[in-house]
């Protein structure tokens, strides 16, 4: 007998080896394919590649009980066993054999634990009918004995089986026969074998209906052969029996085919009936669907109908006018106890334009007749109102304004400065500030008109007030006139310009900037809010205000809200040049006054426009809202009105001093000199903030005047020049030399001074000095010129330079009168001084001067003449010292 793959032992060690489980043992191995199919269909594995797999059975104890399960086994690519499904055989209820494979080796397996029933099951194809037998028979005993059952057997004829294991007793006695403690596999002898296969395949009621028909014949258990022979003529008499007994049955059979016919005949009258039926059904089908159609027609119909309604009610609702507001709007009075009707009665015209109009309106209906009727309605009633409203605000304007100009108790009186309060009259705006809101919602260019007569109105109040103010505060300051003028009558040494003190005019000019700088700052911002400008808080943090002013008041009168309740600063600008043009309608002309106590004050002392320039200047750099520009244009005004004036002043006074070149004597020290730093002196008191630079272009031009002026009087007398120029820088330095410690520009012409004063000083020491030694320092001079052209060697030998001549200029210059001839330097240089304590000064630069000179003669003569003696330097610094 052909050797099984279920007893191939390398095929089980090789299954144990890929489970990795000690406690499992291998009792059966078999290669089989594995394909997938669909029963029934007269093929199976269409399509699907056969896969090599291996089914192998375990066991494995646990405790008192033992477990069976079927294994698949796949080789891996290096063609190693490895695990790829487990099976548990108390699960198995059904084994059914394919009988569409000729081969009867190909068989699924049903498992009551499946997730999926209804999915078809892989296909086992075995190598021959012997390995599927031996692993049916080994199935279906291990679910015998250990689980009381058996799987349902489909396909398998189970008296083959029988033959089978009967024949093949021998080789499974020997494989299974060493298992200890498994299920009860058959071991033993034939009769043994038999009562195992029987007990398993057939049941009792089987058994004994089999021992029956066995015992009706007379032969052995070998003679199957000619037992199933005898199976076969037995069948085939009893099937010649039936056609027999129903050739005679003939007649019966007519009356079944007759009754038939009728059947028939009765069915083809049923099947016309059940056509007319069905036809007549479908008649009526098609009227039901028509009537549907037409039902569902009319309910869409109501329901746009409904639908419509709603929205005609809607649209009815939203252009009613209702009377009272109607009432209020063509006729209705604008008295404060009136206003919140007007408010209302804005508030919902504004809503109805906007209801009329896309998006809140669609598209569909804008265009109607009956919208487009009851839009002109509200447009007319629109127009007349802010008609009514634009009159009304108009003339209340005005009203205000002539009352407050009528009442003298709002303005400046004699002694009495009265500053300026609008909190009244903004308070009596305010009532009406949500009416110009509205009014700006319903119609945005009615507002135009109503700012212009704002303005006008408000703006002879704001030049009232500023002209009367001014007229008392220039009334009511007392200071002396200071002629700073550099006239020739204010030249005598017992007057000093600006004397007197003029502090006051400086204070009454800032305290007119104090109290109307943030009076028009805030009426420009009152005016920008209450007329509905887009524009932010005009007052910046640190604005200046009175301290007079409380703190409620100022932000009050910048509260001012939208119709939403939301404050507009922060918000975009771009209503800011028409703001600009319409607050330069509402403060032109105000500067005028300013412009008065400027020129008021000019006339008093001209050198407190530094500090009017300064305090503007002050002013200036605090206002940076946008919305504030008139107010920064008018102290930009103010500043180059008050920086024309000091020039005026610089100016003037740089006239008196050129006419100095025609007035003055070539000698002294001038006399712009000395009032120059006096000048300067209250220029550096006045100086605030930043004036530095007015005062600093002031210096640059009196100073260039005076040195070019000085410079020309000095060359009008060419011998006296440089004692005029000499003394009169040291006595600009003099006067100035405490201020240019302080001022970088008098520091710079300080030292441009010090500079001409040591020229001067240097060829003036240098003339004294060559009158008195003429002859000696000119016979160097000769020598000097011929060392560029000859050697000194050849020098004695010139004409007018031998020794003799030295001995000469000598003899003549220093024998028996050198201190003479110093003596006479001494005098001739303080004869021609004015400035007697220069004299010190210059006599020490005179005598360093003629030291330096006679040393290098004397050099000279021990270079070209070393054979000849002269006085020494040493025994001239003597003399000197003397």
């Amino acid at each position: 007998m052909a050797k099984l793959s279920a007893d191939d032992d390398e095929l089980r060690r090789a299954s144990k080896a890929a489970i990795d489980d000690l406690d499992q043992d291998i009792i059966l191995a078999v290669r089989v394919s594995k394909s997938s199919g669909i029963l029934g269909t007269g093929r199976f594995g269409h399509g699907h590649m056969a896969k090599p797999r291996v089914l192998a059975i375990s066991l494995k104890e646990k405790g008192q009980n033992t477990e069976a399960f079927l294994r698949v086994l796949k080789y891996s690519t290096g063609g190693v066993l490895q695990p790829a499904k487990l099976y548990k055989l108390k699960h198995l209820i059904k084994v059914e054999v394919v009988t569409n494979d000729p081969s009867g080796c190909t068989f699924t397996m049903g498992f009551d634990n499946f997730r999926s029933q209804t999915a078809a099951l892989p296909l086992w194809t075995l190598h021959n009918i012997n390995d599927r037998n031996h692993l049916f028979m080994s199935i279906l005993n291990i679910c015998k004995d250990m689980f009381g059952h058996l799987p349902k057997v489909i396909g398998i004829d189970l008296f083959e089986m029988a033959l089978w294991a009967k024949e093949n007793t021998t080789a499974t006695s020997k494989k299974f026969g060493a298992h200890k403690d498994g299920p009860v596999i058959p071991t033993g002898t034939d009769g043994d074998m038999k009562l195992t296969v029987e007990r398993d395949l057939v049941s009792e009621l089987e058994e004994e209906q089999m021992e029956a028909l066995l015992g009706s014949y007379v032969m052995g258990i070998g003679e199957a052969e000619a037992f199933s022979e005898r199976l076969k003529r037995e069948l085939q008499a009893l099937e010649a029996a039936n056609v027999h007994s129903i050739l005679e049955n003939v007649p019966v059979i007519n009356e079944v085919l007759e009754g038939l016919d009728t059947a028939i005949s009765c069915v083809e009258e049923m099947d016309e009936w059940l056509g007319m039926f069905n036809q007549k059904l479908q008649y009526m089908r098609v009227d039901i669907e028509s009537i549907e159609t037409r039902n569902n027609k009319l309910e869409m119909q109501s329901v746009n109908n409904i639908s419509l309604i709603k929205e005609l009610e809607k649209l009815l609702e939203s252009v009613h006018i209702p009377p009272e507001h109607a009432a209020c709007l063509t006729g209705g009075s604008f008295e404060e106890s009136h206003m919140l009707q007007n408010i209302e009665a804005c508030e919902w015209l504004a809503n109805a334009l906007r209801s009329l109009e896309a998006p809140k309106l669609e598209g569909c209906y804008i265009n109607m007749r009956s919208v487009r009727e009851k839009r002109s309605e509200l447009q007319k009633l629109r127009n007349t109102f802010v008609k009514r409203a634009s009159n009304f605000l108009t003339n209340y304007f005005a009203s205000l304004v002539d009352f407050m100009i009528s009442d003298q108790s709002y303005f400046s009186q004699r002694g009495q400065l009265k500053r300026p309060d609008h909190a009244d009259l903004r308070y009596k705006c305010r009532t009406y500030a949500r009416l110009l809101q509205h009014l700006k919602t319903l119609e945005k260019n009615c507002l135009g008109p109503l700012r212009k007569a704002y303005c006008s109105s408000l703006n002879l109040l704001l030049r009232r007030e500023a002209r009367e103010f001014a007229n008392e505060l220039r009334a009511g300051t007392k200071a002396s006139r200071n002629p700073t003028v550099w006239s020739d009558g204010s030249t005598g040494s017992n007057h000093s310009p600006g004397s007197g003190d003029t502090s006051t005019v400086s204070e009454a000019y800032a305290k007119m900037l104090t109290i109307f700088v943030p009076l028009l700052v805030d009426e420009s911002s009152f005016f920008a809010h209450f007329m509905c400008f887009e524009v932010p808080v005009l007052v910046p943090p640190g604005g200046f205000h009175s301290s007079n002013h409380n703190e409620a008041d100022i932000y009050d009168d910048l509260g001012i809200m939208d119709i939403d309740g939301v404050e507009n600063a922060g918000k975009e600008t771009p209503d800011l040049p028409a703001l600009n043009e319409s607050l330069h309608d509402l403060l032109d002309g105000i500067q005028e006054d300013f412009y008065a106590v400027v020129d008021w004050a000019y006339k008093i002392d001209p050198l407190r426009c530094i500090s009017m320039h300064g305090t503007t200047e002050r002013y200036i750099s605090s206002q940076k809202a946008d919305a504030a520009g008139f107010v920064r244009i008018l102290l930009d005004d103010l500043e180059n009105k008050i920086s024309t004036q000091f020039n005026r002043f610089v100016d003037e006074a740089c006239h008196q001093i050129e006419r100095n070149e025609r007035n003055v004597r070539s000698v002294g020290v001038l006399s712009y000199i000395q009032r120059f730093a006096t000048l300067a002196t209250r220029m550096e008191q006045y100086i605030q903030g930043q004036s530095r630079y007015l005062v600093d272009e002031a210096y640059n031009k009196f100073v260039t005047v005076m040195f070019g002026t000085l410079e020309r009087i000095a060359q009008a007398d060419p011998k006296l020049a440089d004692i005029m120029l000499l003394e009169n820088y040291a006595a600009f330095q003099n006067s100035l030399y405490d201020l240019a410690n302080v001022v970088p520009t008098l520091a710079n012409f300080y030292h441009q001074a010090s500079e001409a004063y040591e020229q001067a000083c240097t060829r003036f020491i240098s003339t004294i000095i060559y009158n008195q030694f003429e002859k000696l320092f000119q016979f160097a001079r000769k020598i000097e010129d011929l060392m560029f052209t000859i050697s000194p060697e050849e020098i004695p030998f010139q004409l007018g330079l031998s020794k003799m001549d030295l001995r000469k200029v000598v003899k003549s210059s220093l024998s028996g009168g050198v201190d003479k001839s110093i003596s006479a330097m001494h005098r001739r240089l303080q004869k021609s001084l004015t400035s007697v304590e220069l004299l010190p000064s210059l006599w020490d630069k005179c005598k360093k001067e003629f030291l330096d000179k006679y040393e290098s003669f004397a050099q000279l003569v021990t270079k070209i003449y070393p054979t000849e003696t002269i006085p020494a330097v040493s025994e001239m610094r003597d003399l000197l010292a003397m």
